[in-house]
């Protein structure tokens, strides 16, 4: 408080026009007694010393809103090894904008009260307030502020940067956004208070301390203050481009409006944070692979506090829930759950299926403290849960409660826990990811020491020993789960195997040449060109044959977009009821709002006719999973080219098709990129009696 109170104290009165912009191509030292414009950096290597001098953007008599300012304090594109320090920056749209560089040192900087709409309903509003680092790479914020602003900070497409004891609190949207943004490391940074909310409001529209979106994956936070936000920490995934191995320690996300931490993303792990006192401490779905060790998830739901969305029964909250998405691979170990109205710990499958989409499956729970809570362990639709060493005392309803649809549930004898580690390295599984129909596939722990090593493959029965054989006679996606017991502790770890079937490839198996784009409008089909690809051998190991496909659209028109292959329409495949397309396919979309539909399919006859296959009932299989892991991995489309099941045709299967559209759709129009793998038209399988 006396921080801010000093900054305010320090405020310079003005009353005069903007500034004309100041660039700088050399080393400078600002004029304290001065108020200056805007600053726009020409020159890389340059040191820009404010001396506590202010860029102000509009005057105080200018009666404009904060939502009103207009403009940058300080831009910068395209320039690296900036030394930044000792400057103050408000009523100004942005503080900082940094556009594509590097090397930068931005150092007790105020960027505070510039651009703020606390009034702002739901929805994205921009990129403004306080810093904004687009395609910024190994920089350091060291000592800033940027309170009272909309976003506090903001990394776009940046990587390998260092923020420390910055103070980027008190923001109407978020107080730090990473969009796209890898291998960050966010250390002691006040990132408290990022709420926007009204009196009696219950969701604090989508305002957080911190937001993670977009393939923002390997950050570590260490000992951040995230609290009293309407989420502490929220990894989010609205376009299904998924945030992972992200690692949390030593975070306060406590007094959230809605959850401590909130994350939809699969392979983060969560060590020593606190997510007490809000409406739930952590809220996880579609969070397989994570880990939790040794976290405070206490007083969560309270009457007396944050008590939003109750989903459990009798208006039930939780201080660790998993629910409304998958859960597999998972590890709560240590973590202490205290006085939540509702569960400790709630491991939920899918309600509305009643397990069939879904199941909390292959779960380990050890160790963790569960006391004074309704339930300490609660569950429902879940199966092969191993719980050892935990601690119950005084739950009023029950120390576990399982109802509807829990199976294989093995409960340990307590070890000995004196020599337990804290935290150990998760365990690796080795063999195969790709494997052949028809030929077997061999997995193992790669510590041969272990004390005892459980298996499972998807639903089938559990088995015992170091390693583990399976044959599949169907191409499709399976899980593999493991539990070793190693030292008093059990790990959880699993491989996730695709299984391929040999076809005759097209246009998936060469350097991509022959193919073409087109954007096809959705109402009248015409085809326009607006839209540009790149199809090239992907980088990454191929599921099918020797190669995959990767196509890079950008510029995306934002139109339906088709892929066609072959451009000349040589292919002269007959046309035949009994025939499926197939591929394997991934796709990273990186609007917001995701994918409007599909995927479609037109096949194109050699009397140029057209057949249009789409999903039946407007359903979106772009969003729709059939298993988690689609988010990140492989799916396979098989389309029937007659129509039925969940595709709907429109047009006569031509007699003989000379070229195959794969189209897709998106709500916005960045780049998109997509791979595919595996295209083929072949008989359709013979049904299982």
């Amino acid at each position: 408080m006396l921080r801010l109170l000093a900054c305010l104290v320090l405020l310079p009165t003005v009353v005069s026009a903007q500034q004309a912009a100041l660039e700088i191509t050399a080393d400078i030292r600002l004029d304290p007694a001065r108020i200056y414009g805007a600053l726009i950096i020409r020159k890389s290597g340059v040191t820009i010393d404010g001396q506590g001098a202010w860029l102000v953007g509009a005057a105080q008599d200018s009666g404009l809103a904060a939502k009103d300012y207009k403009g940058t304090a300080i831009l910068a594109e395209g320039v690296s090894n900036v030394t930044l320090r000792n400057i103050n920056a408000r009523c100004w749209e942005a503080g900082l904008v940094v556009r594509h560089g590097s090397g930068w040192l931005i150092e007790n900087c105020n960027f505070s009260d510039n651009f703020h709409d606390p009034d702002f309903g739901w929805g994205e509003n921009g990129r403004r307030g306080g810093i904004l680092l687009d395609h910024v790479t190994r920089s350091t914020l060291l000592r800033n502020q940027a309170n009272r602003v909309w976003d506090g900070c903001v990394l776009l497409d940046s990587d390998d940067n260092l923020l420390v004891d910055n103070d980027f609190s008190h923001c109407s949207n978020t107080c730090l956004k990473l969009w796209t943004a890898s291998r960050n490391s966010i250390r002691n940074n006040v990132l408290s208070h990022g709420i926007r909310i009204a009196p009696n409001e219950v969701h604090a529209r989508d305002s957080t301390s911190v937001l993670i979106e977009s393939g923002s994956c390997f950050n570590s936070f260490l000992h951040n203050n995230c609290t009293h936000g309407g989420d502490g920490i929220f990894v989010r995934v609205l376009n299904g481009w998924c945030s992972t191995d992200n690692y949390f320690e030593g975070n306060d996300c406590s007094y959230a409006n809605n959850n401590g931490v909130e994350c939809w993303a699969p392979r983060n792990t969560f060590v020593a944070n606190k997510a007490n006192h809000s409406s739930y401490g952590f809220w996880l779905g579609g969070s397989d692979q994570t880990r939790l060790i040794g976290n405070e998830a206490s007083f969560n739901g309270l009457a007396a506090g944050h008590h939003n969305s109750p989903h459990l029964p009798d208006a039930g909250h939780a201080g660790i829930v998993f629910m409304f998405g998958s859960s597999s691979h998972t590890l709560a170990s240590g973590n202490r759950c205290v006085g939540n109205n509702g569960a400790g710990i709630a491991l939920i499958g899918d309600q509305g299926s009643r397990g069939q989409k879904w199941k909390a499956w292959h779960w380990v729970l050890q160790h963790n403290q569960l006391a004074e809570n309704r339930w300490g362990i609660y569950g429902q639709y879940a199966d092969w849960i191993v719980l050892a060493g935990n601690r119950f005392s005084h739950n009023s309803a029950a120390d576990v409660q399982w109802v509807e649809g829990v199976t294989g549930v093995t409960e340990l004898p307590d070890p000995t826990t004196d020599a337990v580690p804290a935290h150990r390295s998760p365990v690796q599984v080795i063999g195969p990811e790709v494997l052949s129909v028809g030929h077997d596939g061999t997995w193992a722990v790669a510590d041969s020491q272990s004390a005892a090593v459980t298996w499972q493959i998807d639903d089938q029965a559990l088995q015992t020993g170091p390693q583990i054989t399976q044959r599949f006679d169907q191409p499709g996606f399976h899980r593999i789960g493991v539990n070793v017991m190693q030292a008093g502790r059990i790990e959880p770890a699993c491989r996730n195997v695709y299984v391929v079937q040999e076809v005759q490839e097209l246009g998936t198996e060469h350097s991509g040449a022959g193919w073409e784009i087109t954007d096809l409008h959705e109402r009248t089909r015409s085809e326009q060109q607006q839209s540009r690809a790149r199809f090239r051998v992907a980088d990454e190991p191929a599921l099918a044959g020797r190669q995959a496909l990767q196509v890079n659209i950008d510029p995306y028109a934002g139109f339906r977009v088709a892929l066609t292959w072959p451009q000349d329409r040589s292919l002269k495949i007959p046309g035949q009821p009994g025939q499926q397309l197939s591929v394997w396919l991934r796709a990273t979309n990186a609007d917001v709002t995701g994918w409007q539909g599909g995927p479609f399919l037109v096949l194109h006859g050699t009397d140029s006719s057209r057949c249009y296959l789409e999903p039946a009932q407007g359903r979106d299989l772009m969003r729709e999973l059939s298993y988690s892991e689609e988010r990140e991995g492989w799916r396979r489309l098989q389309v029937p080219l007659a129509g039925g099941g969940d595709w709907v045709r429109d047009g006569a299967l031509p007699s003989e098709i000379c070229a195959v559209s794969l189209c897709f759709d998106s709500w916005g129009a960045p780049p998109l990129q997509l791979w595919l793998d595996g295209l083929a038209i072949t008989s359709a399988p013979t049904p299982a009696p």
